[in-house]
């Protein structure tokens, strides 16, 4: 009787198949050899367009300014919706800024945050929507605006300051002098450079209300 064993024993001169190893290492001992570089340079492309993706929908998530309809090229940027009333020609209004000039890098020319009351608190700058005593730009931001809201605008020279009695005025003498001498500069003015000059940058935060009857 044939025993299991020899049944499946490997007749002579036969050569058993290779184990698993084995195979394995033939294979690779025969295997090109791909430089690290260009292991490199596969990686990288295979990752260029995912990442590309990612850079795009965050750009497209991004908030981003839009201009107010109707202010002239006011762009606005809404840094917190408010819950409040958005007023009305003839309303009091109420707001907190921070003003600042591009021409200058930014510098800040005023804010309500500095102007400080007998009990030490900030206090509001309060104007008449409609009134036409402050610069249009502001006035153009304020009225798309509900209480409660803070948002940043860039105002065009257009839109900003005139003459150096609209409002906002910076309390401060060298701020005010600073400001004016910068946007109404008559040497600059003649050199074409009136489309900058004048270009505000504002934080602004509607405070409150006051109807009007």
């Amino acid at each position: 009787m044939v025993s299991l064993s020899a049944a499946v024993a490997p007749a002579a001169g036969v050569v058993p198949p290779p184990q698993k190893a084995q195979a394995f290492a033939v294979a690779e001992a025969h295997a090109p050899t791909i430089p690290r570089r260009h292991l490199l340079l596969a990686s990288a492309a295979s990752t260029l367009p995912a990442a590309a993706a990612a850079a795009s929908a965050s750009a497209a998530a991004a908030p981003s300014f839009a201009e107010i309809p109707g202010s002239g090229g006011v762009k606005a940027l809404d840094l917190r919706e408010g819950p409040g009333e958005v007023p009305a020609d003839g309303d009091q209004v109420a707001i907190h800024y921070y003003g600042r000039l591009a021409a200058k890098q930014g510098w800040r020319f005023d804010s309500t945050y500095d102007h400080k009351d007998e009990t030490g608190d900030p206090m509001p700058f309060v104007f008449t929507v409609g009134a036409g005593n402050v610069i249009p730009g502001i006035e153009a931001a304020v009225k798309s605006m509900r209480v409660g809201g803070l948002r940043r605008v860039i105002i065009p020279p257009s839109q900003g300051y005139q003459n150096t009695s609209q409002e906002p005025i910076p309390p401060n003498f060298f701020d005010r002098q600073r400001l004016f001498t910068t946007i109404f500069n008559p040497t600059r003015l003649a050199n074409g450079e009136g489309s900058t000059l004048g270009t505000l940058i504002f934080d602004i935060e509607l405070i409150s209300i006051r109807q009007h009857s």
